[in-house]
């Protein structure tokens, strides 16, 4: 009895301790206690011991900012493919249609000629509305969706090639014409967008940014200034690609300057329209129909292509809740936002800097290339041209990045007066007809004119961007950015009949005017004028299906619940009005309280009588059953 209860003891001793007893012989395993079955558990599901949430965190945003990159380049890589694509094609088909010859035996009286006068139209003159839909459409659809949707209508635009006919043609340049502002819109707006984002991904545990907090002023400013030169490097190489049809295809079939020139007797500055008596017969033979199909589908190819960059390669520029917020604002709001920014008076002495960039774009292609270039060396080298022409704009896109470094008013101004000594040059020169030796004169002219049209194009984008870096959405500003240049392109479809030295006067004054103009907003912003801006509207959500429900009290009677509603929606308008007048003191330059906190307020009150109605409607679900 006595060893019995020794070895019970031991046992016990042993269980108490966790080890098993001392002696030698093989005992039975007892069950482990509760208390080392719940630390198991804890240790099963909880962290890992090897977890470092810091360098998870850090691997996260990585990604994310990897994200940002990933886009940019996709939107610059989808414009400057449909760019490519649309330029290349709309340069062949008006080449092999001048064609008198072309004309005859392949669509005998079918009138292309005149064909091309009306879908040259619709491309110019359609845009001139952009203004009004442009900002509904981009509210309907969605920024990513808008760029989607514009490269679906220019591939639409090269597969109506296959048959060419008016009723073909037309229709589809009329609706290249109605999308050009949209999809310009949305690509400074996305860019401009994904310098925001990049900005908080890798600045994420700074305060602001944790809070949701306005950031410190001009914190956006480097990556905008990257980002919209990397758009610009990649989009001027479509120039480049839109030679490739020329160089591989078409000009084969080419005559030589001495034919093609043989009636030309004026070029340049003596010049009018764009070249004047051109020979009507350019093409030595004719491309066969079977050859022009296979071109057409490489490009159909292509533009196919860019709208698979547009759709897998770009993520969304806002998350679903601000996409639903600004389409809770009313279409008449949206209608009416672009006008009421201009009453700010950066845009508005913007305006004439807009209108002269449409302006010399337009120029660079059928004034200094053709009238000048082509005039004198002959079709042949035209694809020559305009590759220097966009190398140059491609390469000097790059150094807007001096912007990290210099003054902002360097890059617009050193863009303007390399144009304002080159219109001048253009002015006293005019080239002889048929002369090949003025090809390196006119390879330079025209690369230096590209350099201007890169610091004016990069310069303008960049700078839109760092005006209104606090908008809290930049479709509205860039919109009407893209609106007078497509005015400006619509003047000079008007002017292409004109003397040339009346088209560069009219050139040189509207360089002058956006130049003084520029100068004077700059001022205005050294000084701290006030400036005025318009707040997008508060989003009224009413879509059907979704109730945004006040809280209810059940105990209260009728003339209480009255009362308390009115006390609540008085206290809403004072904080509605306290609000929009921070908002104002925000948009004219001088410090208000964060909005931040109001807003996530809002939020917060919303979702808590939210969950408050649903467990209430429960309730009375369950009663009933």
């Amino acid at each position: 009895m006595a060893a019995v209860i020794t070895e019970d003891n031991v046992y016990c001793e042993a269980e108490v301790n966790g080890a098993p007893p001392a002696d030698g012989q093989d005992q039975v395993q007892l069950p482990a206690p509760v208390g080392n079955i719940q630390g198991q558990v804890e240790e099963f599901l909880g962290p890992h011991p090897d977890y470092d949430e810091e360098e998870e965190e850090r691997k996260y945003y990585r990604r994310k900012r990897l994200g940002v990159v990933k886009n940019v380049v996709g939107a610059s890589c989808g414009g400057m493919i449909i760019y490519s694509v649309y330029m290349g094609l709309l340069q062949m088909q008006l080449i092999l249609h001048y064609d008198e010859t072309y004309r005859e035996v392949k669509y005998g009286t079918l009138g292309l000629e005149d064909i091309d006068k009306k879908m040259l139209m619709g491309i110019n003159v359609t845009p001139i509305v952009g203004l009004l839909y442009t900002p509904v459409l981009i509210r309907f659809l969605g920024t990513k969706w808008m760029m989607f949707l514009a490269s679906g209508i220019y591939a639409l635009f090269v597969s109506t090639n296959y048959w060419e006919r008016y009723y073909t043609l037309v229709p589809s340049a009329v609706a290249i014409g109605i999308v050009i502002v949209p999809l310009w819109a949305s690509l400074g707006n996305y860019i401009t967008r994904m310098a925001q984002q990049y900005y908080e991904y890798v600045n994420y545990k700074d305060e602001h940014i944790q809070q949701q907090k306005k950031p410190p002023k001009g914190a956006f400013h480097s990556y905008i200034i990257i980002f919209q030169s990397v758009f610009y490097i990649v989009f001027h190489l479509s120039f480049v690609f839109a030679e490739f049809p020329m160089v591989l295809f078409l000009n084969h079939y080419l005559n030589d300057y001495k034919h093609t020139l043989y009636k030309v007797t004026q070029c340049g500055a003596s010049g009018k329209g764009v070249i004047e008596n051109l020979n009507k017969t350019v093409l030595l033979s004719l491309p066969r129909s079977l050859l022009l199909i296979e071109v057409e589908s490489v490009l159909m190819g292509a533009a196919f292509l860019a709208m698979l960059i547009f759709l897998v390669l770009c993520g969304a520029a806002y998350r679903p809740t601000e996409e639903i917020d600004l389409r809770s604002i009313g279409w008449g709001n949206i209608f009416q936002l672009p006008f009421k920014h201009l009453r700010d008076y950066r845009l508005r002495l913007l305006c004439p800097f807009f209108i002269y960039s449409g302006f010399e774009v337009l120029f660079a292609v059928q004034g200094i290339i053709l009238s000048y270039g082509v005039c004198a060396v002959g079709m042949e080298k035209l694809w020559l041209l305009v590759m220097v022409y966009g190398l140059s704009s491609s390469i000097c896109s790059g150094l807007s990045l001096m912007l990290l470094r210099l003054p902002r008013p360097i890059i617009l101004l050193v863009g303007a007066f390399m144009h304002f000594v080159l219109i001048i040059a253009l002015m006293c020169w005019s080239p002889q007809p048929r002369e090949p030796s003025y090809l390196p004169y006119l390879l330079v002219l025209i690369a230096l004119w590209g350099l201007g049209t890169a610091l004016n194009k990069t310069g303008l984008s960049t700078l839109l961007g760092m005006l209104y870096e606090d908008k809290e959405r930049l479709d509205f500003v860039y919109t009407i950015y893209h609106w007078w240049q497509a005015i400006a392109i619509f003047i000079v479809y008007l002017w292409s009949a004109l003397p040339m030295r009346a088209k560069l006067g009219l050139l040189l004054l509207a360089l002058i005017v956006a130049s003084f103009c520029y100068v004077q907003m700059e001022r205005r912003l050294a000084k701290k004028i006030p400036f005025r801006l318009p707040r997008i509207p508060r989003p009224r959500h009413k879509v059907k299906g979704y109730r945004y429900l006040e809280e209810e009290n059940s105990d209260e009677s009728d003339t209480d619940l009255s009362d308390a509603d009115a006390d609540g929606k008085d206290e809403d308008e004072r904080r509605l009005v306290e609000e929009d007048r921070n908002t104002d003191n925000d948009s004219q330059g001088s410090p208000g309280p964060e909005r931040g906190g109001v807003r996530d307020r809002r939020k917060k009150h919303d979702n808590t009588a939210y969950e408050q109605a649903g467990e209430r409607e429960d309730y009375v679900q369950h009663t009933r059953d």
